[in-house]
């Protein structure tokens, strides 16, 4: 698994039939101060992420076992939107504070 913040979308209107109804999100990996790093993915959303969330993705095997992804030509999916990130005890992401940090 890895932290991850979406960064874009991906539209595509010719695409295996197996892939119909998926969004596909941009997912930028954040390393453990919450910056981003150059490396990104682009996942099928399985929980109704948006631009600028951090969230969890998963890779490969894994990204087949959601309901929505099952028996799918998936090989990265968004399985959760992030609430918080603590490290050793300190905060170092709160949904809420990123909230209205974008709002200032």
């Amino acid at each position: 698994m890895l932290l991850a913040k979406i960064v874009g979308n991906v539209v595509a209107t010719q695409k295996d039939e197996g892939m119909n109804g998926f969004k596909l999100l941009i997912a930028q990996s954040l390393d453990l101060q919450m910056n981003l790093t150059s490396s990104y993915v682009v996942a099928c959303d399985a929980v109704g992420a948006g631009l600028g969330e951090v969230v969890i993705v998963v890779q490969g095997s894994s990204a087949r076992l959601t309901d929505q992804t099952r028996n799918k030509p998936v090989d990265a999916a968004i399985i959760a939107i992030v609430d918080s990130v603590k490290i050793g005890g300190d905060s170092v992401y709160t949904k809420s504070n990123e909230t209205m940090n974008a709002a200032r």
